[in-house]
């Protein structure tokens, strides 16, 4: 990191509200392809993330970095001035608002740590079309809050983010980076700090009890913030009467169905996947889950793209994301390809195929479901092109491709009380922007032609800012 951007991060108020930048970096600048008062977009097809069928020929008009007009090319006149870009055969959706992010990787050469990567993932989320993350989950909770600050005063390029404080975990769990709580106390006092430093979600993790969930519980919503669960020692159903706000990775890690299930243990990964194998997700115990949650207004996220990487010849090898990682990074992934496809007795196609099962049901039922990447694992998801990625495994779970892009965009932003200001096209919101080559209403595999990526009516060369990340990843 340059020394003064390093200065900027140290000196800036742990607790400082960053006003959005009129003037970016010269590091920021190199990845601008359009910044102007005023910008048009012309003749583009929207899908404006509200679940409404895709518009063509449409004309948006960005003011200062918000929406100004949007409708119809024959009724939407240039203001004179305007910089005018022509987005015929393109399509403009909203950025994505994807909530089950990470500023980490897991290069531990074999024990439990994950390394940080300020640099390469920012602009790899960005990249990808991302332009409001939340992390969900930190393992260097004070590099991902200076991140977001550098990021917000327009020092370094990235999406606004959500900053999730540390990992609220109980004992039991082999990593090194993450404190294992001691009581209900502790817990408070843990949402109290890092609260007061800037972060604004919490996530509870797989051998938490009740007793300090309910007190993560108390002390997020006494200041307005929000609580997730990545979660195994409480059920889904004990999380959802204690008032969690999400649950992540939906049904394949709900312990809610595994016989003789002790109060806050978590059982063996074994008898979880056992359980989930057994279960029939159209069945009773599965759909009055999924109304109990639904009742209780628990959202669920999707991170489909994590799970792809365990089902044996499933997920894609795309040279664009190999190239991404460094020659370690890259072979370490690749031999835990090759360890997953000879495992032919795993349970993962069976419970991938659940999954999405589940997760159809839960937003037919209602249920507010979000979408995220999840770069962890054994290292085969990478922000940017997973988040890409995550949208079509929504539409091969069933989902039409405007319903999936609604999950990735104003579902997310729903959840996270911005739907005000991002998450769907609209006069006044804030011109966050996907501009992608090609109709992945009709195709969406044409996700994957990112284009231009506006953020704040800022337009950001994708391309650019992927190959600004090659050969990074894996190392910082």
């Amino acid at each position: 990191m340059p020394r003064t951007l390093l200065i900027l991060a140290i000196v800036m108020s742990p607790t400082a509200i960053v006003a959005q930048p009129t003037t970016l970096s010269s590091e920021v600048r190199r990845y601008v392809a359009v910044d102007a008062p005023v910008i048009v977009l012309q003749h583009a097809r929207i899908i404006d993330g509200t679940g409404a069928p895709e518009r063509a020929n449409q004309t948006l008009v960005i003011t200062d970095g918000r929406i100004t007009q949007v409708g119809d090319a024959a009724t939407v006149t240039a203001p004179a001035g305007a910089k005018i870009l022509d987005m015929t055969d393109e399509t403009v959706m909203p950025g994505l608002v994807m909530v089950h992010e990470h500023m980490f990787y897991p290069t531990g050469g074999g024990v439990a740590i994950y390394n940080e990567h300020g640099y390469s993932f920012p602009r790899l989320y960005l990249a990808g079309g991302a332009t409001t993350i939340r992390t969900a989950g930190s393992m260097e909770p004070y590099t991902d809050l200076n991140i977001k600050r550098m990021i917000d005063s327009g020092a370094v390029p990235g999406p606004a983010i959500d900053v999730t404080g540390p990992y609220l975990e109980g004992p039991g769990l082999p990593l090194y980076q993450v404190h294992p709580l001691t009581s209900a106390d502790d817990a408070t006092e843990m949402v109290r700090f890092w609260a007061d430093r800037g972060a604004t979600s919490f996530k509870m993790y797989m051998n938490i009890t009740r007793a300090e969930m309910a007190a993560v519980l108390a002390e997020a919503h006494k200041r307005g913030l929000l609580a997730t669960g990545h979660l195994c020692s409480v059920t889904f159903r004990e999380a959802a009467t204690l008032g969690i706000d999400d649950l992540e990775h939906g049904l394949v890690v709900s312990t809610d169905f595994v016989p003789d299930k002790k109060p806050d243990v978590c059982p063996k990964p074994q008898a979880v996947q056992a359980s989930i194998a057994a279960l029939d997700v159209a069945g009773d115990s599965a759909t009055s889950l999924i109304r109990f949650l639904v009742s209780r207004h628990v959202a669920l996220t999707s991170t489909l793209a994590i799970f792809e990487t365990f089902v044996r010849h499933r997920a894609p090898i795309w040279p664009r994301v190999l190239d991404a990682m460094t020659p370690e990074a890259r072979s370490s992934y690749l031999q835990g390809r090759l360890r997953v496809a000879e495992d032919t007795g795993s349970p993962w196609p069976v419970l991938f195929s659940k999954e999405m099962q589940f997760e159809r049901a839960f937003a037919a039922a209602g249920g507010l479901l979000l979408a995220g990447s999840d770069p962890t694992g054994y290292g085969g998801v990478v922000p940017g092109y997973s988040n890409q990625r995550e949208i079509e495994l929504l539409v091969e779970s069933g989902f039409t491709p405007v319903e999936a892009i609604r999950i990735a965009t104003l579902n997310g932003a729903q959840y996270l009380k911005q739907a005000d200001r991002v998450g769907s096209i609209a006069k006044g919101k804030r011109a966050d922007l996907l501009v992608v080559r090609g109709d992945p209403g009709a195709h969406i595999a044409d996700i994957e032609n990112a284009h231009l990526v506006f953020k704040d009516g800022v337009a950001y060369d994708a391309q650019r800012l992927f190959d600004s990340a090659r050969g990074t990843v894996g190392l910082h």
